[in-house]
């Protein structure tokens, strides 16, 4: 087998859910098979395993380039192409593809990130005015990956695809700590994750109103425009209890965790909610919004809330102060993690690409 991962969507920068996935997924892949990267920059290879084989190819964003790159790839020899992504060259393919659909949240918030060129977000937001397009681009595929049952549930539902769609779970980057803790050693609560309108990170700050003992720290990187919307009307006593650290390091945020009361999360869509699987890693509990894809990634390890109510938010932290409930939870949150690893989801794509090779 000649196998191929497509690994052009990895940030040179800093991680995003794709990068990170990307990254994670060749490297345990890497342990269980010979496989070879597809790169669009050198700087890509940092963030994999040292010797890694790779070709390096177009930029993924460069539609013509994209057209012919199925031309270079029959070329290169490949019998086995894997992409993260949904949109790679088909046409005129000599070779197994599979095909990566990570959730449908952009079809509810078409906003497309910001740091996009505008020429790009106007395709983005083109994309995905309809099912049609995405509809297309994975029957041309051999079989498509998703990352959570949830999202294999929302494929079916809106026929997305007649191929078999295999679930290749997103885990955690962070070292599995190996016991529960005994008392959390303080009162902080962590976010992790955008500020887009649907996050809904402004219940967390209403909320710390009504928790006078609890600080809050937004860990991601914001703009100065949004920080000033979510503080607007805060008390100065609120206020002092709200941290935004605007980006911070994987060794920060791992000690940050570690000394925090719980991870929370007010979000209404989520594609799958790295950051609960993270803090369940590090024995954190995790209070997050009662949601589907949460109720699969958390299980009985999470403390849910109606996202919609404040109250119901501040219930589901009260819930778990008393020391042995906060104990039960850092035992249920380490418990819950170990269902979630790279090497397994590495098992998973491979157990797909064996099958389609049968």
């Amino acid at each position: 087998m000649t196998f191929f991962f497509d690994c052009r969507f990895i940030r040179v920068d800093h991680h995003d859910g794709i990068s990170r996935f990307s990254s994670e997924l060749f490297a345990a892949a890497a342990k269980q098979t010979k496989v070879t990267a597809l790169i669009s920059d050198i700087a890509q290879l940092e963030r994999l395993p040292q010797s890694t084989s790779y070709l390096k190819v177009n930029d993924p964003k460069n539609p013509i380039a994209e057209l012919l790159l199925p031309r270079l790839l029959n070329k290169a020899g490949a019998s086995v192409v894997f992409s993260p992504m949904q949109t790679m060259g088909s046409i005129g393919k000599r070779y197994i593809l599979l095909l990566t659909l990570h959730d449908l949240i952009y079809y509810k918030h078409r906003k497309p990130p910001g740091f996009l060129s505008w020429p790009i977000r106007l395709v983005w937001r083109l994309f995905h005015l309809s099912y049609f397009p995405v509809r297309f681009l994975l029957n041309r595929a051999d079989a498509v990956v998703t990352i959570s049952e949830t999202t294999k549930a929302m494929m079916s539902q809106h026929f997305l695809t007649r191929n078999t769609v295999h679930v290749v779970h997103n885990a955690s980057s962070m070292e599995r700590v190996q016991s529960s803790k005994s008392e959390p050693l303080g009162r902080n609560l962590v976010y992790m994750g955008s500020f887009m309108p649907y996050k809904n990170v402004e219940l967390l700050i209403q909320a710390l109103g009504e928790l006078p003992d609890y600080t809050l720290t937004l860990c991601s990187r914001i703009t100065d425009r949004r920080r000033h919307e979510l503080i607007q009307g805060l008390s100065q006593e609120t206020l002092s209890r709200i941290r935004f650290l605007d980006g911070t390091s994987e060794a920060d945020y791992q000690k940050l965790l570690d000394e925090s009361f719980a991870l929370v999360t007010a979000s209404k869509d989520e594609g799958f909610g790295i950051p609960v699987i993270e803090a369940m890693s590090r024995a954190v509990p995790v209070i997050v919004s009662d949601i589907q894809i949460f109720r699969e990634v958390a299980a009985d390890a999470g403390a849910f809330f109606e996202p919609d109510s404040a109250t119901a938010f501040l219930s589901a932290v009260r819930a778990i102060e008393p020391i042995e409930s906060w104990r039960q939870a850092s035992k249920a949150s380490l418990s819950r993690s170990a269902d979630f690893n790279w090497d397994q989801s590495a098992t998973e794509l491979l157990k797909a690409v064996n099958q389609l090779r049968e």
